[in-house]
């Protein structure tokens, strides 16, 4: 099933974009024609009974692994005036939209020591140079070969994802990895530290030590939802320029498998974009 029940077949995958306007639906108004835009990919539709209820792009709709893609209105954001490029903005809504909330949620700021894992990723890649551009100091882990992509992105220190982080150094961990190492992370912190989650790639069940989370009073954030003025703050940063993703490859839509293949090979940092 996906975020919203039971799914439906045959569904179109994809949950980034940035596309032109080719048809606008009965009654819609702030869009026409040519405009450039963009969406987040979990779309907020909070209700009374699920204040965190979202439909992903991709997974309950239709999503943008095809040449046309249809959005509601309440979800789409004009970016026509952005200095990126469209295939930059097309690789930005997943990575940076979940970056920018696990920042927001963990509360990162001016000054704060903050551990990103995962650092090489899409992601990882978002939360360093976002952290960077609030203020914070970054130490990101990383695997070496991808090292200086994430210095370049903003990152003060790299370790491998082979070394356990020093303890008690850090304000704030953004996590995207999950997995053995998890304790790890809770160990990193110092006391009153925060941290958010929102990955599992190396494993969903994770061990640790209760005490070290209230004797520390920790705080963790588990980091899903995106509300619309997250999303929205993202689109200003697109639009003054100021954010840009790494796109290591780009791909034409009929390839399609090649660049899954090479995403699951995880041998380029940064993001990889279909060209419709």
């Amino acid at each position: 099933g996906g975020w919203g029940g039971t799914l439906c077949f045959p569904r179109i995958q994809g949950g980034d974009l940035c596309g032109e306007v080719v048809s606008v639906g009965a009654g819609v108004s702030g869009f026409e024609r040519g405009m450039r835009v963009t969406c987040p990919i979990n779309q907020p539709m909070p209700t009374a009974q699920n204040p965190m209820y979202f439909e992903a792009l991709g997974s309950e709709r239709d999503g943008a692994f095809a040449e046309f893609c249809c959005v509601s209105s309440a979800q789409l954001y004009d970016v026509s005036d952005a200095p990126l490029s469209d295939i930059e903005i097309g690789a930005m809504p997943c990575a940076f939209g979940t970056a920018l909330n696990l920042l927001a949620r963990a509360g990162v700021g001016e000054g704060d020591q903050v551990l990103i894992t995962g650092g090489s990723g899409g992601v990882g890649l978002a939360a360093v140079q976002l952290a960077r551009q609030r203020g914070a100091h970054v130490t990101a882990v990383s695997a070496t070969t991808k090292a200086n992509a994430v210095l370049e992105a903003g990152a003060e220190r790299v370790i491998s994802r082979d070394e356990l982080p020093p303890q008690e150094q850090f304000s704030a961990v953004i996590d995207v990895v999950g997995g053995s190492a998890f304790s790890s992370l809770l160990e990193a912190l110092r006391p009153g530290g925060r941290l958010a989650t929102s990955g599992a790639i190396a494993g969903p069940v994770v061990s640790t030590d209760l005490r070290t989370v209230y004797l520390k009073d920790l705080t963790i954030f588990g980091c899903t939802y995106q509300s619309p003025e997250n999303f929205a703050e993202l689109v200003s940063l697109i639009r003054a320029g100021v954010v840009r993703p790494m796109v290591s490859q780009t791909y034409p839509l009929r390839e399609i498998a090649s660049a899954q293949s090479d995403f699951i090979s995880k041998r380029y940092p940064g993001k990889l974009v279909l060209l419709p």
